[in-house]
């Protein structure tokens, strides 16, 4: 039986509804179920100037036949009517309430896999809601801690990060042991659970220019980052590091590894999107669901026309898909 994929559009405002109609006619091997407003959709559709089928679903039980041209839209009302490229608060709520529907249809066994479009922070901070970013809302509504890993299947390269959206400076205080201990655990288990790698080798980058130089330029990775190490090798985990940023990403060291655990944003990312920039995806590991995204953000200017690239938004529906199916036997649906 092929999987279920729930898709949540996001922002209405931005490309991620207009992602959903140029996409409609690529063969991927999967259910699509579209958590959205179906008027939305439609009104986006002849926007673009493209025919397609919506199917409005009233349960998300005994899906009718995968079919070309169809999107199957279970419904999530917009407060407002939506016009592309135009914010408005009225619809932080709609954004909100079709990631919550989806995720509890992943919960619920309904649907297989949660794959996200673009949402804007902003616009959803300004409705007065306290919302830090996708990774973190579906961490609260699952009771999970979540860590953030990009991936260019592509070039099979994936990165894995420590720490997220901090400032540089708030960066080494927040690496601590624990902290490291329990992304390493982690990022190895869901490379084993999910990706389905027996031993996965795992390359993990210091802190400091040259890995602190045995301690002359920092001695994070003497205090906190080989002790980590070390007692995780003593278990029989396959890592290697701490190792230079600026040498680690070189064939020398990649052609070996599954995983790059970066300590923070910019060390590891900056090489992701300059060898996969189009075709990139963000995934999110340590949930109780598998959640991939599109590595772009909203672009609002480009909302309503068909100068969108869809590379990113295929290669994370292909990767829910791909993530799905090694699930055996959750991926059957009746």
């Amino acid at each position: 039986m092929i999987p279920v994929i729930a898709i949540t559009p996001g922002e209405p405002a931005g490309i991620g509804p207009d992602l959903a109609i140029l996409t409609a006619q690529q063969n991927v091997n999967c259910q699509r179920v579209y958590f959205a407003d179906p008027d939305l959709l439609s009104e986006r559709a002849k926007a673009l100037n493209i025919k397609v089928n919506i199917r409005t679903l009233s349960s998300l039980e005994n899906l009718p036949a995968c079919e070309n041209n169809t999107l199957l839209v279970f419904p999530v009302k917009l407060a407002a009517s939506s016009q592309a490229g135009k914010l408005d608060v009225a619809n932080a709520n709609y954004v909100l309430s079709s990631i919550k529907l989806a995720v509890q249809s992943q919960l619920d066994k309904q649907t297989h896999a949660l794959m996200t479009g673009p949402v804007h922070k902003g616009i959803i901070n300004e409705a007065g809601i306290n919302f830090s970013g996708h990774t973190e809302f579906l961490a609260e509504l699952t009771s999970a801690t979540p860590v953030m890993m990009l991936a260019s299947e592509a070039e099979k390269l994936r990165v894995a990060l420590v720490t997220t959206h901090l400032p540089l400076s708030q960066v080494s205080k927040a690496i601590t042991a624990d902290k490291l201990t329990q992304i390493i655990e982690i990022l190895h288990r869901d490379l084993q659970n999910k990706y389905k790698i027996d031993n996965p080798h795992i390359l993990v980058c210091g802190l400091n220019p040259h890995a602190g130089e045995n301690g002359h330029m920092g001695t994070e990775e003497i205090d906190i980052i080989t002790p980590v190490l070390e007692s995780f090798r003593q278990q029989g985990l396959n890592l290697s590091g701490p190792l230079p940023a600026d040498t680690l990403f070189t064939p020398k060291y990649l052609k070996t590894a599954d995983a790059v655990l970066a300590m923070y944003h910019d060390q590891g990312l900056p090489v992701l999107k300059h060898v996969g920039f189009g075709h990139a995806i963000n995934i999110t590991l340590g949930l109780p669901i598998i959640r991939t995204s599109v590595d772009h953000g909203t672009a609002l200017d480009l909302a309503g026309s068909q100068d969108i690239d869809t590379g990113s938004y295929i290669a994370a529906l292909e990767t829910a898909t791909y993530l799905a199916a090694q699930q055996v036997p959750e991926t059957s649906h009746k």
